[in-house]
């Protein structure tokens, strides 16, 4: 091609508040529907070979930080809130704590009331709803655990429509 169009990505946007607020309202508002309180809340990010971290990869501090602005924004105690990865494979370590691994030791602890989220997808998809929602579910239950909630993604709700505008918004500026 002779003509070659511009092309902008968007940097990650995981503390961005829009997106914070609006993860958190999802929480809220779903929490809000169960006939229970959860004692612990999970956010669950998809996880990712340890030796990236170690390479200096940043994802692993924006998944904290992203979490801990979440919890924050809902006022939630520190101890009843975990940050956890998910959907590993292969034979290396990954980001731990895993997710599976700690509703597992939760229920077998004595929690009995647990919610999850998965902050990092915008969407729900096979790895939300079978995995975080089907096999950790199952995972909790089948070890003592009695209430399990998954908290869907933002997917084409009003709130992630406005959090996907807020970013092209920021990252048009100058452009137009």
């Amino acid at each position: 091609m002779r003509w070659q169009p511009s092309v902008r990505v968007a940097p990650p946007y995981y503390e961005q508040p829009a997106y914070i607020d609006a993860i958190a309202a999802s929480v809220r508002s779903h929490l809000a529907t169960l006939p229970f309180e959860p004692e612990t809340i999970i956010a669950s990010f998809h996880g990712m070979p340890q030796a990236y971290l170690d390479a200096g990869d940043p994802y692993h501090c924006q998944c904290q930080k992203t979490s801990r602005l979440v919890r924050e924004t809902l006022g939630w105690p520190e101890a009843r809130w975990l940050t956890t990865f998910q959907s590993r494979f292969g034979n290396d370590p990954w980001l731990q704590p895993y997710t599976i691994d700690t509703v597992a030791r939760l229920a077998r602890s004595g929690t009995k009331r647990l919610a999850m989220v998965a902050p990092g997808f915008s969407a729900d998809c096979l790895e939300t709803l079978e995995e975080l929602d089907m096999e950790n579910r199952a995972a909790f239950l089948s070890n003592g655990g009695e209430q399990f909630a998954y908290v869907p993604c933002l997917n084409d709700s009003d709130a992630g429509v406005a959090v996907i505008a807020s970013v092209v918004r920021r990252e048009l500026m100058g452009w137009l």
